[in-house]
């Protein structure tokens, strides 16, 4: 970080506004400067990584440059070489340049533009130019735009591996869980039996669902703004610049990228942004669902559900001794209201595309980079702190389901309806296991009821008697 006294003994900077003292210790220049007091809103820095995409495109604009013979190779050398410097995570503290800013993102394209000027300047022993040289071909107008798919993409990758983890650790409890059969539950009431494996299962398909919708809006995200420059027309840029950058960008990142078929689309919306944001908030949704379920299922352990054992990370209170909370099931339920949260803004922002740009770049930029890395850590989280570890109460969902009045169902189709609802409030107002009263007033052999009533399988589905005599 800039020291106390760096800024005390201060260096002149100059832009077009004309001069500014900037901090000594300092790597960015004048605009910058200007930036940080323009909007002091402190919401917070750019994420590192959409500082590091910015930076990747500035790096593959130099080689482009370079390669159209519009840029010294000793120039574009000298960028490359801070790029890396960047990319090492060497200077994070250098891009101070709050969320809330102008909204193109000029300020953030700025601060890197500088922040490389002078890495690249001092290595050469002459100026860098953060204009003329680092953003020669280019806009903050097409570059934020890329650089927000730019990083959604690096983002996802460990929110993938995430995923298939938790998926992995789902479809393993589903095996382990196949043959223990439980209560099903609707409107919080009991419902007609199933296995705790099946239960499980539907989560697993959740996140099987989940991944599916978010590789199928990636493609979108390959689609980048770079060469449309102020207003998407290319203004300023070589004729050759846009595709020689694409191959650059494509040989670094190794990311099948292309340019966006109509630039004017790519900066005046933010629709591929918006898009995948949305499925990141029906995974939050997703996520949510299944916290949700543990908690309940985990509740008690005398006077709750207490169908599960979710493991015990830490005292529950500070009150009242041997209480344990479900913790990660609450910790990801509130990233979940959270991500939620960060999608209603986007969406609105989203909808911020005036004319020929888009003005709260930098606000869907920090959301959905946050979004991303929330989810992933909570997906994470919610495998191998809470799931992994999990045990099931098979003493408890036996009992449960031996009093579960609703097996009544099964009799559907050879006493009928009304019969059987007689005998499940009948069961129910007695406290006695439905097969018992059903033995009493059904009519029906106890062989027959015993083959009706199996739990197992009536977990299966289907018609498992005669027809109706009701």
């Amino acid at each position: 970080m800039i020291s106390q006294g760096d800024q005390d003994s201060g260096r002149k900077e100059r832009d077009s506004f004309g001069e500014i003292e900037v901090p000594a210790g300092a790597l960015w220049g004048a605009q910058t400067e200007r930036a940080r007091f323009s909007t002091m809103i402190f919401g917070g820095r750019m994420p590192q990584g959409f500082i590091l995409a910015v930076a990747q495109i500035k790096a593959a604009a130099a080689r482009a440059n370079a390669r159209l013979g519009l840029l010294p190779a000793d120039i574009s050398i000298a960028i490359q070489d801070a790029v890396k410097e960047i990319l090492l995570c060497r200077h994070d503290d250098q891009f101070p340049v709050d969320i809330f800013q102008t909204g193109s993102g000029t300020s953030t394209n700025m601060n890197v533009n500088e922040v490389i000027a002078h890495i690249a300047g001092k290595a050469l022993g002459r100026p860098v130019h953060p204009n003329d040289h680092v953003n020669m071909c280019q806009s903050s107008n097409d570059v934020i735009p890329s650089a927000i798919h730019l990083s959604a993409l690096w983002g996802s990758e460990s929110l993938h591996m995430a995923l298939e983890n938790l998926r992995g650790v789902l479809l393993n409890k589903e095996d382990e869980w196949a043959g223990i059969l439980k209560t099903g539950r609707t409107h919080l009431m009991d419902a007609m039996p199933m296995t705790l494996g099946q239960e499980v299962s539907g989560w697993r398909a959740q996140i099987d669902n989940a991944i599916a919708r978010l590789k199928a809006s990636e493609p979108r995200l390959l689609a980048l703004a770079q060469g449309g420059t102020a207003i998407g027309t290319g203004i300023n840029a070589h004729e050759k610049f846009a595709e020689t950058f694409i191959e650059e960008l494509r040989d670094s990142t190794k990311l099948d990228l292309r340019l966006a078929p109509n630039y004017f689309a790519a900066m005046g919306s933010q629709d591929a942004a918006v898009e995948y944001s949305g499925q990141l908030r029906a995974l939050a949704v997703a996520l949510m669902k299944i916290s949700n379920d543990l908690r309940w299922m985990n509740s008690g352990p005398l006077a709750g559900l207490g169908e599960i054992r979710l493991p015990a990370l830490q005292p529950g209170s500070s009150i009242m001794p041997g209480k344990v909370n479900p913790v990660v099931p609450e910790a990801v339920a509130m990233v979940a209201a959270q991500v939620m949260g960060y999608d209603a803004a986007i969406a609105i922002a989203g909808q911020s595309g005036n004319f020929q740009l888009n003005v709260m770049l930098p606000l869907i930029a920090s959301n959905l980079l946050n979004s991303i890395k929330l989810l992933s850590h909570s997906a994470a989280s919610l495998a191998n702190q809470a799931l992994l570890k999990t045990t099931s109460n098979v003493e408890r969902l036996e009992d449960a389901l031996s009093r579960n009045p609703i097996l009544v169902t099964a009799l559907n189709p050879v006493i009928g309806y009304e019969r059987a609802a007689a005998i499940a409030k009948r069961a129910y107002a007695e406290g006695r296991p439905v097969f018992d009263v059903a033995l009493e007033m059904s009519g029906l052999k106890e062989d027959e009821l015993r083959r009706l009533l199996d739990p197992a399988a009536l977990t299966k589905g289907g018609l498992h008697g005669g027809g109706s005599s009701g």
